[in-house]
């Protein structure tokens, strides 16, 4: 069947915006006007649709609703914190920066701090910068979404990073001002003014942030936000939340969410860098300048619509097949590309083996805390050649990851190695203007690759933001022409959290047009594969609901067709079995 033309209109860029908007829903959590359709888009609209919504990160606001990425109130405060970076950096001694995040945040978290190490360590610096990613490193590269509801083990995990320090700048990321994991840290930052600084880092206004109860604690994550408002008119206290719009997959904040967090954080910690080692006043104007830096990238990257449509079709054709999507990267983009691999399975209910992502040098070029996670976290190039090269055919999909920087000839070597398994391997390639080095081990890459994309930059400093656009667009782009979205939303998301929990009851009342009661009634019963409720499944909390819903898949979709079909569990899975197309298999049952 023909895919629908889709054009932008300048009216569906700023829909969102209007209080009658979806208006029960926060803006990390509402539907993107632009993307409804999406899951009947062609690969080339798909990348439209992405480009648009990535363009609204940077867009001015139309009214006084929501402030934004550029508004002054957001410039003075990344203003502020970048002084109190500055600060640090200028003054070691027992002082830390500690960036903090759940999934995607804690992610971006290591890769943030990695990088600003990295930067520390050529100017024989003392390293300032820790990450805590809840989960611990697992998380790094596979869902742990369980420790995100679990406060204490966020203040824990800080006080110990932060023992014997007495100057310590916390930034805690939470895209929808919801996890209870940095709500936890937040709390203990203020409770202890004397040594913390707490920075909030998301993408609601702060009375959209969440007021559920946390469980375990006797606050709520919107209090804890209402507590620093108050610290913050003294500078005691920061929050950098502008509304960057909701996601192209509704709720799916590894997305824009990711990459406005990737933004922020570099804008901070580049100007504050500036300001230490190279006499760089931070200024409001010049923040502004790092964001538009930023915004550049993306139209830059961008501009490759058409290349990065062709991969996104390869990739979805791959996924259709039963086939795999890997990634081998080099350096920062091998971690890009680790990072992206890991978020499919709960984003898109994907296979463990469907998106890998493997890294040169393994986990000493990732330099995690916790260095190597046992045998079923291989990661390196060497990991790939042992597991997954022997098994390889033309139903994968492989795409290289490298700079001018990186070592060319082995990507020539490792693209020689794919090759004689599959004609199924592309390149992303970035390299800074003016740069002839390997040119002749790239021609060898461009024989080998059925596509190369080559980005050029003035500077290194935009391939890790092109790198995540991109890889983004491709996993999302491939699920979608797989069928695992309907319309804009994430059905086959896994429930492993109360916050996916809630979200997946939303969705289903919105799909089915059923009351909230019936919808959970639904979900649970497909979380637990019975068609009638016991009363110990109904007597349980959230916590034991989303423990169980661990290890059962497809649960959305079920509920979605039993409410829609008023049918049996099993004949619900009959249905996906036949059309495991989601919003088929819908229109089948309302047809």
């Amino acid at each position: 069947m023909a895919r629908p033309a889709w054009t932008c209109s300048p009216s569906a860029m700023t829909e969102w915006e209007s209080p009658d908007y979806e208006p029960a829903l926060p803006v990390s959590e509402k539907s993107n006007p632009l993307t409804r359709d999406m899951d009947r888009a062609s690969a080339k609209c798909i990348v439209r649709m992405l480009q648009a919504c990535d363009a609204q990160m940077f867009q001015g606001g139309t009214g006084t609703t929501y402030q934004r990425l550029l508004s002054e109130p957001v410039l003075e405060a990344l203003t502020e914190v970048a002084k109190k970076v500055e600060h640090i950096l200028k003054r070691p001694r027992d002082s830390l920066v500690v960036l903090s995040g759940c999934g995607t945040s804690g992610r971006l978290a290591f890769l943030v701090a990695s990088t600003f190490n990295r930067a520390l360590k050529e100017l024989d610096h003392s390293l300032v910068y820790s990450y805590i990613i809840a989960g611990g490193d697992r998380a790094l590269l596979s869902s742990q979404e369980a420790p995100e509801d679990d406060a204490q083990l966020g203040a824990l995990s800080l006080q110990k990073v932060c023992e014997g320090q007495k100057s310590v700048l916390f930034i805690g990321i939470s895209c929808g001002l919801s996890a209870p994991f940095v709500a936890g840290q937040l709390d203990f930052c203020l409770q202890h003014p004397e040594v913390f600084t707490p920075v909030l880092v998301g993408f609601n206004p702060t009375h959209q942030a969440r007021d559920e109860r946390i469980r375990g604690c006797s606050f709520t994550f919107r209090s804890v936000v209402r507590r620093m408002e108050e610290l913050a008119k003294r500078r005691g206290a920061f929050l950098l939340n502008p509304a960057v719009g909701p996601e192209a997959v509704s709720g799916s904040s590894r997305m824009k969410g990711g990459s406005s967090t990737k933004i922020l954080l570099e804008v901070v910690l580049s100007a504050a860098h500036a300001a230490a080692f190279a006499d760089t006043p931070i200024t409001p104007t010049g923040v502004r300048q790092h964001i538009r830096a930023h915004e550049e990238a993306l139209e830059i990257t961008y501009a490759q619509a058409e290349g990065i449509g062709a991969l996104l079709e390869a990739a979805g054709q791959s996924l259709r097949r039963g086939g795999r999507l890997c990634y081998l990267g080099w350096g920062p983009l091998g971690t890009l590309g680790l990072m992206d691999a890991s978020e499919c399975v709960p984003t898109f209910g994907a296979g463990c083996e469907d998106v890998r992502g493997f890294i040169s040098g393994g986990y000493t070029a990732l330099n995690n805390n916790e260095g190597p996670l046992g045998p079923d976290f291989g990661i390196g190039h060497e990991d790939f050649l042992r597991q997954v090269l022997p098994s390889l055919s033309d139903r994968d999909i492989v795409l290289l990851l490298y700079t001018h920087a990186d070592r060319v000839g082995q990507v020539a070597e490792l693209a020689r190695a794919v090759r004689e398994k599959t004609s199924n391997v592309h390149a992303v390639y970035h390299q800074v203007n003016g740069h002839a080095a390997a040119a002749v081990q790239q021609d060898d890459i461009n024989r080998l690759c059925l596509s190369s994309l080559k980005f050029t930059w003035p500077s290194p400093t935009a391939w890790e933001l092109s790198t995540k656009l991109l890889l983004n667009a491709v996993s999302t782009g491939a699920h979608v022409l797989k069928g695992k979205i309907f319309q804009n939303h994430m059905v086959d998301v896994q429930v492993t959290n109360s916050k996916l929990y809630r979200r997946a009851t939303r969705l289903l009342q919105k799909l089915s047009g059923c009351p909230e009661s019936r919808c959970e009634e639904a979900l649970l019963k497909a979380v637990y594969r019975v068609d009638e409720l016991t009363a110990d499944i109904t007597s349980s909390d959230i916590s034991e609901h989303t423990q169980a819903a661990r290890s059962a898949t497809k649960a959305v979709p079920l509920a979605l067709i039993c409410l829609l079909s008023d049918c049996s569990l099993l004949e619900a899975a009959t249905r996906l079995q036949r059309e495991p197309v989601v919003r088929e298999a819908v229109e089948v049952c309302l047809s």
